[in-house]
C-alpha cells in the first residue's frame, strides 16, 4: 500500500470513529487534570472548600478551518453550611461536520465519616442531569450514497451522569456512569444501524505524597475509560508534583493515554495495528485564587491523520473560600 493510500485509509478511519463518537457528550480529555474533576465526576461538585469557577478552550490544528475544538464553562460549590453541593457545566464541541453543545446541572451530597474535622475521611454521591444538541452538516458532502441527505440533521436528547467519590486522608477513588440512558441521536441510517447507547464507565483514583514541613508535594493517579456499545477501553496514568509559594502554588505533570484497541493497517509488507497514544504535559499556577493552566496533548503513533497536538487553556477562579478544614495534602478538597 503506498502511502497516499496509507494517509488515505488513516484518515476514513478517523471519520468514523469521529462519527461514532460524535454525540457522546461532554469528551474526555485530560482537562481534568487543571484541578477540574467535576467535569468528569458529578459526586465532586462542591466538595471544595472554595466554589469554583473554570473555563477552557482546546484546539487542534491551529489553521486549519474545521479542526476540533471544545469550550467549556463549569461552577460548582457547597450550599451555605450543608453537606450538599451543586454545579453546572456548558460545553460546545466541534469536530469537522459534526457538532454538539450541551449544559448539565448536578446535584451531590457529602457524607463525613471523620472523628472530627481534621482527619478526612469522606464518601460523596453525584448526579448530574443534561440536554445535549447534536448537529451533522451534510450539505457539503459528496452526493455518493443515496442515504445522505444533503441537509444539517440535528437531534436533542436527554441524559444523566452518576457516580460516588471517596477521599482518605491522602487518597481518593472516583466512579462514574456517563450518559447512562439510551439516546437514538442522529447516527441512524435506514438500514437501522444505530448507536443509542453512549454509556461509558470511568474509574479513578489517586495518591498525594509529601514529607511533613515540605513545600513539594506529588500526585501519581491513573483514569480508566470503557465504552458500553462498541467495547473500547483507554487509560490515563498521570503524575503532578506541587510547589507551595506565599501567594498560592505551581504545579506540573504529565499524562499518558493508551487505548487496548487497535486500528489494523497495510503498511506495504503486510497488515499491522497500533493504539492510541497520547502524552499530555501540564503546566500551571494558583496566584490568589486566580487558576491558569496549559495542556498540550500529542499523539504519538507512526500514522496520524495530520501532525500537530491539541492545545488546551484552562482560566479560573476560587471564590467563596472557607478555611481549610482538614490537615492534608488533599488539593481537591483544602
Amino acid at each position: 500500500m503506498t502511502a497516499l493510500k496509507q494517509f488515505v485509509f488513516v484518515a476514513i478511519l478517523a471519520l468514523v470513529s469521529q462519527n461514532i463518537n460524535s454525540q457522546e457528550g461532554l469528551p474526555i480529555y485530560s482537562d481534568y487534570l487543571t484541578d477540574n474533576y467535576y467535569l468528569l465526576h458529578p459526586s465532586m461538585a462542591g466538595i471544595s472548600n472554595c466554589n469554583k469557577l473554570r473555563t477552557t478552550a482546546r484546539q487542534q490544528w491551529f489553521g486549519d478551518e474545521d479542526a476540533p475544538s471544545l469550550q467549556t464553562m463549569s461552577i460548582n460549590g457547597r450550599i451555605g453550611e450543608t453537606s450538599s453541593g451543586i454545579g453546572a457545566i456548558l460545553f460546545n464541541d466541534k469536530n469537522g461536520y459534526h457538532s454538539q453543545s450541551g449544559a448539565y446541572l448536578t446535584y451531590a451530597h457529602h457524607i463525613m465519616f471523620s472523628r472530627n474535622t481534621i482527619d478526612l475521611n469522606m464518601l460523596s454521591f453525584g448526579l448530574s442531569a443534561g440536554m445535549m444538541q447534536y448537529k451533522l452538516d451534510e450539505t457539503a458532502f459528496l452526493e455518493f450514497d443515496p442515504i445522505i441527505a444533503g441537509i444539517e440533521q440535528s437531534s436533542s436528547d436527554f441524559n444523566v451522569d452518576f457516580g460516588f467519590s471517596y477521599h482518605f486522608i491522602n487518597f481518593y477513588a472516583h466512579a462514574t456512569i456517563k450518559n447512562a440512558l439510551k439516546n437514538e441521536g442522529i447516527n441512524i441510517n435506514e438500514q437501522g444501524v444505530v448507536f443509542n447507547n453512549l454509556r461509558t464507565y470511568l474509574f479513578s483514583a489517586g495518591n498525594v505524597f509529601s514529607k511533613l514541613g515540605s513545600d513539594w508535594s506529588y500526585e501519581p493517579s491513573f483514569m480508566y475509560a470503557y465504552k458500553d456499545a462498541t467495547k473500547e477501553s483507554f487509560i490515563d496514568i498521570n503524575f503532578k508534583t506541587y510547589r507551595d509559594l506565599d501567594f498560592g502554588n505551581v504545579f506540573a505533570g504529565i499524562s499518558y493515554r493508551r487505548s487496548f484497541d487497535g486500528a489494523y493497517y497495510s503498511d506495504g509488507s503486510g497488515i499491522s495495528s497500533q493504539k492510541l497514544q497520547y502524552i499530555t504535559p501540564v503546566i500551571g499556577a494558583e496566584y490568589n485564587n486566580f487558576i491558569l493552566a496549559y495542556t498540550y496533548s500529542y499523539q504519538s503513533n507512526s500514522i496520524v491523520f495530520k501532525n500537530g497536538g491539541y492545545h488546551q487553556i484552562t482560566l479560573g477562579i476560587n471564590f467563596g473560600c472557607k478555611k481549610e478544614k482538614y490537615d492534608c495534602n488533599c488539593p481537591n478538597v483544602n
